[in-house]
């Protein structure tokens, strides 16, 4: 069967691969803690990344990643570097090379641009230990040897995930040396899944004169009104010290009418449901969502560090879900 004979080839490919990165994860030394301490320590420079070929997309999705994460870098077209790109390159700069062989001719001139300015740390990433790049970095990350999947060693494939992780690994150290965390990341990544994941209650939340605020005194006669008047099936009860203890929904409201019949003399105080649960504007609305489902409710009071009992928002499931976030 074609399908199996090709599923053996998928899954030799993968093998290759993964012990690749097993030899690359045995390799990881002293001069791995030296590139980070570069990149975190360039303050007054930039950090560039540069590759040949395939080498050379690796290198540009390490710069991404690394300026996704709180480390602006940028990529330059080593072939372009022979042209007049070389002037990108500059004092204090970080240069990270990245090449499987590290004799690239198109290499050639950066490596000599990054040696005759000595305020220029050059970063090699190689596997070759006596190629050009390797001789002249003053930093070395030097990949191990293995053997390319498909026939002749020829197609870049272990090698080049090797790359990659190394990349990922240089650029998620970088991250923690900088402690860059969440509320960083969410920045850097506004829009799509990942800026849906990283929303607060904060970013989502209603405030100010469209929380609906009531006093506990009043009778619900008002209420009612008031409820139907705001359209979000809640009211967020407050004492004469502005200090929330409690609230109302709509559900609560027809639940306890069925009980006690015309409520319409009654304060808010008797009806309202005491203590209610608040949430800190700094939690991933996911965490809200999940909250609200556990609990099986569908609005959340807002407060900001300990002050549980002063409401600053709001926050409807509506407001999550129109968000896309589960």
């Amino acid at each position: 069967m074609q399908s199996n004979k090709f599923k053996k080839i998928a899954q030799e490919v993968i093998l290759y691969e993964i012990k690749s990165l097993q030899k690359l994860r045995r390799s990881i030394g002293k001069n791995f803690y030296k590139v980070i301490e570069a990149i975190t320590n360039c303050k007054k420079g930039k950090i560039i990344l540069s590759g040949v070929g395939k080498s050379g997309i690796i290198a540009k999705k390490i710069s991404s990643t690394l300026s996704s994460v709180g480390t602006p870098s940028f990529f330059v077209d080593a072939s372009s570097c022979s042209h007049g790109d070389l002037g990108q390159i500059s004092s204090n700069d970080v240069l990270i090379l990245i090449s499987n062989s590290g004799e690239s001719v198109e290499l050639k001139n950066i490596i000599q641009h990054a040696n005759r300015n000595k305020n220029i740390i050059l970063i090699g990433v190689v596997s070759k230990k006596n190629s050009l790049l390797y001789k002249n970095s003053d930093i070395k990350i030097l990949l191990p040897e293995v053997k390319e999947a498909g026939p002749g060693n020829i197609v870049p494939t272990s090698s080049t995930i090797m790359q990659l992780a190394i990349g990922d690994a240089i650029a998620i150290s970088t991250m923690k040396q900088k402690k860059f965390g969440e509320k960083e990341f969410k920045k850097f990544h506004p829009s799509g899944s990942i800026g849906a994941k990283l929303k607060t209650v904060d970013d989502l939340m209603l405030k100010g004169k469209k929380i609906p605020f009531i006093n506990e005194n009043i009778k619900m006669q008002t209420a009612l009104k008031i409820i139907t008047k705001k359209k979000l099936g809640v009211l967020v009860v407050q004492n004469n010290a502005k200090k929330t203890n409690g609230i109302i929904t709509d559900g609560q409201i027809r639940r306890v009418s069925e009980k006690k019949g015309n409520l319409d003399n009654l304060k808010v105080k008797n009806v309202m449901t005491k203590n209610p649960i608040s949430i800190d504007k700094e939690v991933l609305a996911a965490k809200a969502l999940s909250l609200m489902n556990s609990k099986r409710i569908t609005s959340l009071c807002v407060h900001q560090g300990k002050s549980k009992n002063r409401t600053i928002g709001i926050i409807h499931i509506h407001n999550i879900l129109e968000n896309n976030i589960q």
